[in-house]
């Protein structure tokens, strides 16, 4: 399992690349939700989400071993965050994305001088794809979430919010393959384990909710959530046992809980928010996570949707 000690060394490897994202918060939406209620803003990282922390410390790590060109499997957000690390370190990249990714995602890989490939709907695909891409070019494979070094740099995030605002008493994340909520969990349960961390997960893409209620790795199939970043097959080797030991509870939210969520934030708060950046708030929006009077951090994951996308869903707030 990954160790508090390669967090901490992973925010000294990263600090120069990524930003110290604020912690932001509105009364009125406060209010209307009846929880205290902060945001931790992933979606103003670079490149538009908490995956450069990652992405930052496994390819420095591959580029300190030697590498020239690096590969990723990603519905998008991973995708960007390697290309841009890949180019700002001179190599080149190559990232494998499904064939239903986001036109905006896309965009962004290709803008970050990454090559794009198309691959299947399913993590499983694409990954095995990127792998092979590695294999046959002599580069090396950058896991979304399956790695140690992924894992430590998604904890980074969970030492900011335990310095920024020490009076946390919950943090709430979102649950894809599981190495954002693995990373915050190693880092909070090392530094302050009275923090409650809760995961939260789209009903459509319970793979980590069903695998915990089994006890076991356990796949499901291709999911149409419109949190396109959690669209994961299974929970990985690495993360699940850290999310099962260490997790303090997960609750499953409903598409339009998500979207409910998107709309409230970017009325209240004036923040443009992805779908599967808003499913923490969305759970605590909802109600099953978090309680009235504790101080709750929610992670906004990310921030990357298309205006056209994001604008076809809050008409769906307006018509429903």
């Amino acid at each position: 399992m990954t160790k508090i000690e390669e967090v901490e060394q992973a925010k000294s490897c990263i600090q120069h690349i990524i930003h110290k994202t604020p912690i932001i918060h509105s009364r009125s939406l406060q209010e209307k939700w009846g929880r205290r209620v902060f945001f931790k803003a992933e979606h103003l990282q670079k490149t538009g989400s908490f995956k450069i922390r990652g992405a930052a410390n496994a390819v420095t790590n591959a580029v300190s071993a030697g590498a020239t060109l690096v590969t990723a499997a990603s519905s998008g957000n991973h995708g960007q965050a390697v290309a841009y690390v890949a180019s700002e370190l001179g190599i080149a990249s190559v990232i494998v994305v499904p064939t239903d990714a986001s036109a905006a995602k896309v965009a962004a890989i290709k803008a970050y001088g990454g090559q794009v490939e198309y691959c299947g709907t399913t993590s499983a695909e694409r990954i095995s794809h990127a792998k092979s891409l590695a294999h046959q070019q002599g580069g090396v494979y950058i896991p979304p979430y399956d790695h140690d070094d992924i894992i430590a740099g998604q904890g980074t995030a969970g030492l900011e919010i335990i310095e920024q605002m020490p009076e946390t008493d919950i943090i709430v994340v979102p649950v894809g393959g599981g190495g954002l909520i693995s990373g915050i969990l190693t880092a909070v349960k090392a530094k302050r384990p009275d923090v409650l961390v809760i995961g939260a997960e789209p009903a459509l893409a319970n793979d980590t909710a069903v695998s915990l209620k089994r006890g076991e790795i356990t796949a499901i199939g291709p999911t149409e959530t419109i949190a396109d970043g959690l669209r994961t097959s299974q929970p990985g080797d690495l993360t699940f046992p850290v999310v099962s030991g260490l997790l303090d509870g997960l609750v499953l939210v409903e598409e339009h809980e998500i979207i409910e969520a998107m709309h409230d934030i970017a009325v209240r708060t004036k923040q443009v928010v992805e779908p599967s950046g808003a499913v923490a708030a969305a759970a605590v929006m909802a109600g099953k996570a978090g309680a009235p009077g504790r101080t709750i951090v929610a992670v906004i994951s990310g921030g990357n949707v298309g205006l056209a996308r994001f604008a076809e869903l809050m008409s769906t707030m307006e018509t429903g």
